[in-house]
């Protein structure tokens, strides 16, 4: 391969990964695990997997947990 040539395919993998790394943080989705819980992708580096009675306790909670993260925004960090 011509060096041109060698340079134009890293550029458009380079390109190619920057796309992959974009769509793998922007994209969350649920599937049963094998214990049958409901996990969670896309959040961090690992799934968060809780049983159907946890999420449904957790998503009762979401306005307290909303208004805790709100009182403690200071203290908080975001990941970016």
């Amino acid at each position: 391969m011509a060096d041109e040539d060698v340079q134009a395919e890293l550029a458009r993998l380079r390109a190619e990964n920057e796309t992959l790394k974009q769509k793998r943080n922007s994209t969350v989705s649920m599937k049963v695990s094998e214990k049958g819980g409901l996990s969670v992708y896309g959040l961090g580096r690992f799934p968060v997997t809780l049983y159907q009675e946890q999420w449904t306790k957790l998503l009762a909670m979401s306005d307290d947990i909303k208004a805790f993260i709100e009182e403690n925004k200071s203290k908080l960090k975001v990941k970016e």
